[in-house]
């Protein structure tokens, strides 16, 4: 289900009018706010504002990683090569693709006060589908996956292109009602925009460490399979995005 929000984001962040005017009344504000008037106007007024959607996430990073130990670390390198081949093996019965699995941080290392060695390896699997994150936990741990750390839900790249479009319209909207109103104040009528710029368009993921707040962590029982899986709820991933915009006013 997708619980896409739309927000009405900050209000606007500075406003400035430029040049000199009277103040007689205006009744109606201008209907050519999204035109270029003829010219160069004598006064303008200038906006800043944001504008912010939410949606669910549809695509997932996780970390994952291996250990082992023993008295030679040849041996331990040959080890958590083969605990990492049976989770490359797993996830790709899963439907995982190899190129979705990266290797990560790799080390083996002589213990403290001791001849013995230990040694970690971890990779970076990503989901194409973020509702697949607990049944991937539960794959990595069956086929010997030791740790599984930090869970990344974002969005793929035609959603993330798709929510800042739509994060950058809800922006000039904002931008739109307040030149109005201000237009409306100092009664004057906008002739349209002379100039606009994009700042600030930002995707904030949701990051959790894997049975740790604030990610809920529960076990459910799958109705198809009787098998126990991980259920992790994401949250909402948020993009945002702010814009100038420069009003051409007559009076």
């Amino acid at each position: 289900m997708d619980r896409r929000q739309f927000l009405a984001g900050s209000t606007l962040a500075t406003v400035a009018i430029a040049g000199c005017m009277s103040t007689h009344a205006q009744d109606n504000p201008s209907d050519e706010i999204h035109g270029t008037p003829d010219g160069e106007p004598d006064h303008t007024i200038a906006v800043s504002a944001s504008g912010e959607v939410e949606a669910e996430p549809d695509r997932a990073h996780l970390t994952a990683g291996v250990e082992a130990e023993g008295d030679d670390p040849t041996a331990v390198e040959a080890d958590l090569a083969d605990e990492v081949d049976e989770i490359r093996n797993r996830l790709a019965d899963e439907g995982i693709p190899d190129d979705n699995i990266e290797s990560g941080r790799f080390s083996v290392r002589p213990e403290r006060d001791s001849d013995r060695y230990s040694g970690s390896h971890t990779l970076q699997i990503e989901l194409e589908d973020a509702d697949r994150v607990g049944e991937i936990i539960n794959a990595v741990l069956d086929a010997g996956g030791d740790t599984v750390g930090r869970v990344d839900f974002d969005l793929s790249d035609s959603k993330r292109s798709q929510l800042r479009d739509e994060a950058v319209d809800h922006a000039l909207e904002n931008a739109d009602d307040e030149a109005n109103h201000l237009a409306q104040n100092r009664g004057v009528s906008i002739t349209g925009t002379t100039d606009l710029k994009t700042q600030n368009i930002d995707v904030d993921p949701i990051r959790a460490e894997v049975g740790q707040t604030p990610v809920e962590y529960e076990v459910a029982e799958d109705d198809d399979s009787a098998q126990q899986f991980t259920e992790l709820e994401s949250g909402l991933v948020t993009v945002t995005a702010s814009v100038e915009v420069t009003y051409g006013i007559t009076e």
